[in-house]
Formats: structure tokens, C-alpha cells, sequence
């Protein structure tokens, strides 16, 4: 199985061989070369100002300010009480509804629709660690 399962890290070439037959040739993309056909839309200028966005969160205003908690966010303790999921898909609806309303054309509303998806993702178990990763604060 492809490490991504829609086609992402894999690119299929076909051709035809002397005898008439097809032949599929997999070979994998790099996800970061530039010239990379995938990028036609400034994805990878996209993905870059994600991290950068939510990288930022870790060191933000949500996080403890005690020097044993400063890794623990909201969030986290949502997932305790197994409130995650269903907090991430409200502020996908909230923050995707006031794109445009709120301070117009706000590009943070649509990056924080990203993260809370990612996060979303990770919540319903399409990505998940033993414990949703809480263990690391014990």
C-alpha cells in the first residue's frame, strides 16, 4: 500500500512495452521538489504558511504559562473528556462561515479551518496516538 493512499507520494506511468502490453511504472514524487506538477496552485506556499501557523499555536496565549504545563493546550484537555472531535468540527464551521465577514477576507480564519481539520483528523482516529498523545504530559 502507498504511504498516502490517494496518490500523493506516487506517480504511475504507463506505457507500452513491444508486445502491445501495458506496463505501470510507480515511482515516487517528492512532495517538496519545486518544479513538482502537484504545485500548481501555490500548495506548497500554502502548506509552509500552515506550519508556520500552527507551530505558532504551540507557543501561544492558549498554552499554560507553568513550567510543567506549557506543552498542555485546551485542546488537550478537551480530548480528555472526549470533547475534542466535536469542538474541532464546530470551529471548522465557525471559523469557515466567517471567512468573509469577519475582517473580510481574513486569510487566519481559513488557516485555523485547516488546523482544526488536521486536528479533526487526528481526533476521530485517522492519525491517532495511544491516548491522543496525552500520556506525554503525565
Amino acid at each position: 500500500m502507498d504511504e498516502y493512499p490517494y496518490g500523493y507520494g506516487t506517480e504511475y506511468v504507463f506505457s507500452l512495452n513491444s508486445d502491445d502490453k501495458i506496463e505501470i511504472e510507480k515511482k515516487p514524487v517528492s512532495m517538496t521538489e519545486p518544479k513538482n506538477h502537484l504545485w500548481k496552485y501555490n500548495e506548497d506556499k500554502i502548506l509552509k504558511d500552515i506550519q508556520e501557523y500552527v507551530t505558532g499555536t504551540y507557543r501561544s496565549h492558549y498554552c499554560s504559562q507553568e513550567a510543567n504545563y506549557k506543552s498542555i493546550q485546551t485542546i488537550d484537555l478537551m480530548a480528555a473528556k472526549e470533547l475534542a472531535a466535536n469542538f474541532c468540527q464546530a470551529n471548522i464551521l465557525k471559523y469557515g462561515s466567517r471567512y468573509g465577514q469577519k475582517d473580510g477576507h481574513n486569510k487566519i480564519d481559513l488557516l485555523k479551518v485547516i488546523h482544526y481539520a488536521m486536528l479533526l483528523l487526528h481526533f476521530d482516529g485517522h492519525y491517532s496516538r495511544t491516548n491522543n498523545g496525552l500520556t506525554e504530559f503525565r
